[in-house]
């Protein structure tokens, strides 16, 4: 399975100033060993040059260790420009959200030596979409999340080069206009984005992730874990970054207040199943979900 979204884990935060070799390469054997091949490393939202700092740390480490080589295909940078409205920025940090950057950008490009392979952001910050357009020249996917755009924002987005939905159904409030929202905005550009999900059941009630998938076609879906670093460890109470959370039996990743989840602690392994179990998929829809199609659309193999 290749997984485009990992924040960390088996007890590892990518998103760490202290990361280290070990660190990373007992993540990469922990991975393969829940039957992820690939993954794209997640780092999320903090002030640029602390970004920067933690994905040249993690284009160092990768190279030094072939292990990581083999399983960190390339990043997937989400934030920080991203909607700073409550609800839609989850848990990314407000005071450190903003406007796209073209400079700030290239910043976080350079310091991942070439391997940023996703960008997530909110289309309406991005201003001209001209750091859209900077990512979409270097050909690297941009893809849109914690945001609110019109309809006609995410069609000129797309127009501009969007390619891709991050878990789509979160990040974004609990209480939403009844027709017109960014959920429904998405499903309505189906054709032309790739749509990422969490199945998981808490990110997207099964019944509903059925009703996406069969609303958007299989062919467009892609499968995500949104792993933090509990992910793989089970049920239970871990201090994580700047989280303390509880992981119940559901696997369910909340911020103290339960007011909205920090990612999720399922494995790809686990989803596979909940497709097949839950969502009522084929073998082969999962495979396609959870392979296949995260590797056509970043370009690992021609569609």
């Amino acid at each position: 399975m290749l997984d485009l979204q990992v924040n960390g884990f088996g007890g590892i935060d990518f998103n760490q100033d202290s990361l280290s070799a070990e660190d990373l390469h007992q993540a990469c054997l922990q991975l393969a060993s829940h039957g992820v091949e690939t993954i794209l490393a997640t780092i999320i939202t903090d002030k640029i040059e602390v970004m920067a700092r933690r994905l040249a740390n993690l284009a160092r480490l990768r190279h030094l260790d072939p292990q990581a080589q083999k399983t960190i295909a390339g990043f997937h940078i989400e934030g920080p420009f991203l909607s700073a409205e409550p609800g839609y920025r989850g848990a990314h940090p407000p005071e450190v959200i903003h406007p796209a950057n073209v400079d700030e950008m290239r910043r976080l490009l350079d310091a991942a030596q070439g391997l940023t392979r996703i960008v997530t952001l909110a289309p309406e910050a991005d201003a001209g979409y001209k750091v859209m357009r900077t990512l979409v020249d270097q050909g690297i996917t941009v893809s849109a999340g914690h945001c609110n755009p019109s309809l006609d924002e995410l069609r000129s987005a797309i127009d501009a080069g969007l390619r891709m939905f991050t878990h789509l159904g979160n990040g974004c409030p609990i209480q939403l206009p009844r027709h017109d929202n960014i959920i429904q905005r998405a499903l309505s550009q189906a054709d032309k984005l790739w749509l990422c999900f969490v199945a998981d059941g808490v990110h997207i009630p099964f019944f509903t992730l059925r009703n996406y998938l069969r609303c958007a076609d299989i062919s467009r879906c892609i499968v995500v874990s949104d792993a933090m670093a509990a992910a793989g460890l089970g049920p239970g109470r871990y201090k994580l970054s700047r989280w303390e959370v509880t992981i119940g039996a559901d696997l369910a990743a909340w911020a103290p207040d339960r007011s909205h989840l920090v990612g999720s602690a399922i494995t790809m392994r686990q989803s596979f199943a909940n497709l097949i179990q839950h969502a009522g998929l084929t073998e082969a829809d999962a495979v396609r979900l959870t392979s296949t199609n995260p590797r056509q659309a970043i370009g690992l193999v021609s569609s």
